[in-house]
């Protein structure tokens, strides 16, 4: 099977959540014998990773991309005029719409798959053969309304892998942001749940990672088609996973007090988390137990997170090899108030035998139980004592660690995990207009 596999991001290595969900599906599809092209988008800092992913893919084909804050000005102007989401908005290049167009009709494409939402643009108009890429989203709605476009026997069929509901991150955002940016992203949030309404309804398929998730998904096709047929459309989930063979348990040291933390951190919901928890959680860990330390990982911080840094929180930016500091750290944390989709660094983390305090946000789609796996706290007190409690407590961490690896071998590794995509494969090639489907759920 010729497979068009679009990503937003060069998905090596896989050092960050998207980047691990998207490589795992890529190794997937290719050990399974599908033919998978690779168009990307590619930032100056990953050009040398695309010799990996040709090692792995049948071809690989890139588009030079760079964000600017002057761009993203254009753009924000762009998306009010034109009535896409900004998100949308600022990732469109016709460089990419051409490379995929010039793919489709080349190579013969059985499926093209597009990987996060602003990907499903690309692969709308080239498995559609729309080409009026200057029409506005509400045209485009409308057009589908008077028009609905079944997929023809000689177009690609179209799935869209979601990696969040996008628009309920913006909603929780909003929650925890400054009054006056409130009506921006809950401007943004109607948008987006617009345009990934549009795009369920419109895909041969869409992939959830959690059953919260394919819920969202599916009151954004509502909200986006109101009095559109009641039929939902195809929504199935697979959850992230990870390689438990190449992830292994490791020795902590014993007696230790520090805490480590993971998160991409220009991201803005794991900036948030990490920000509430050094301001309301970390003093009041540290007046309990003044030796405590934090180590904070992950790219590109915010000048004000890195404002706190002092002789007890450290911030070490991307670190390739993480299990040094797994090792030197007596337990994880993932303070998360807002996002969508799955945790990975919770299930790397369990992979790794680690003890772990998180959110019930941050556990999400994880089948993990609270008190057996992972400690879930919410308040800024609740959280700080069940650090404390672990800190002081070496059987507790041993007890949590061994459940939490014995959970991601049995129901998150990747070979496992994955093998839902060949049913989603054969039934949208098998099925002319797309698959027929109720509650989310492959008939």
């Amino acid at each position: 099977m010729r497979t068009l596999f679009l990503t937003q991001i060069i998905p090596y290595p896989p050092d960050a959540g998207p980047k691990v969900k998207t490589w795992n599906v890529l190794r997937y599809l290719v050990e399974k014998g599908h033919q998978v092209t690779l168009a990307s988008f590619m930032r100056k800092e990953e050009e040398e990773h695309v010799d990996e992913l040709r090692k792995l893919c049948h071809a690989v084909f890139t588009v030079p991309f760079r964000r600017s804050r002057l761009a993203d000005i254009l753009y924000l102007s762009s998306s009010l005029v034109r009535g896409k989401p900004f998100l949308v908005e600022r990732d469109y290049r016709s460089s990419m719409q051409e490379l995929v167009n010039r793919l489709v009709a080349s190579e013969s494409i059985d499926v093209i798959h597009a990987d996060q939402l602003s990907m499903a643009q690309f692969a709308w108009r080239a498995g559609r053969g729309m080409s009026g890429m200057d029409r506005n989203l509400n045209r485009e709605i409308d057009d589908l309304h008077n028009h609905p476009i079944g997929r023809l026997d000689h177009h690609p069929a179209i799935i869209f892998d979601a990696h969040n509901a996008v628009w309920t991150i913006l909603e929780r955002m909003s929650q925890n942001t400054r009054w006056f940016l409130k009506p921006v992203i809950a401007l943004e949030a109607r948008k987006i749940k617009n345009y990934e309404g549009w795009v369920i309804r419109n895909f041969d398929h869409t992939l959830a990672v959690t059953e919260t998730d394919r819920q969202a998904l599916q009151a954004a096709g509502s909200f986006a088609f109101k009095g559109a047929s009641s039929e939902e459309p195809p929504i199935t989930v697979i959850p992230l996973a990870v390689d438990t063979q190449q992830l292994q348990p490791i020795r902590r040291k014993s007696g230790s007090r520090n805490i480590l933390t993971i998160g991409t951190l220009h991201y803005p919901p794991n900036a948030d988390g990490i920000r509430w928890f050094l301001r309301e959680v970390f003093p009041l860990i540290s007046q309990q137990i003044p030796e405590v330390t934090i180590t904070v990982v992950g790219k590109n911080p915010p000048q004000d997170l890195l404002h706190l840094s002092d002789q007890r929180i450290k911030f070490t930016g991307y670190v390739a090899d993480l299990t040094p500091l797994f090792e030197q750290s007596a337990l994880m944390v993932v303070p998360v108030r807002a996002g969508g989709g799955m945790r990975v660094r919770i299930l790397e983390g369990f992979a790794r035998a680690m003890p772990m305090v998180t959110t019930t946000i941050g556990l999400e789609g994880i089948k993990a139980q609270p008190g057996k796996e992972v400690v879930v706290r919410d308040e800024p007190d609740q959280f700080a004592a069940a650090v404390i409690d672990l800190l002081q407590d070496e059987a507790s961490q041993a007890e949590l660690a061994n459940n939490g690896r014995r959970l991601v071998e049995m129901c998150y590794d990747w070979d496992v995990v994955l093998r839902g995509m060949d049913v989603i494969y054969q039934h949208v090639l098998r099925k002319p207009s797309g698959l027929e489907a109720e509650t989310g759920e492959i008939k």
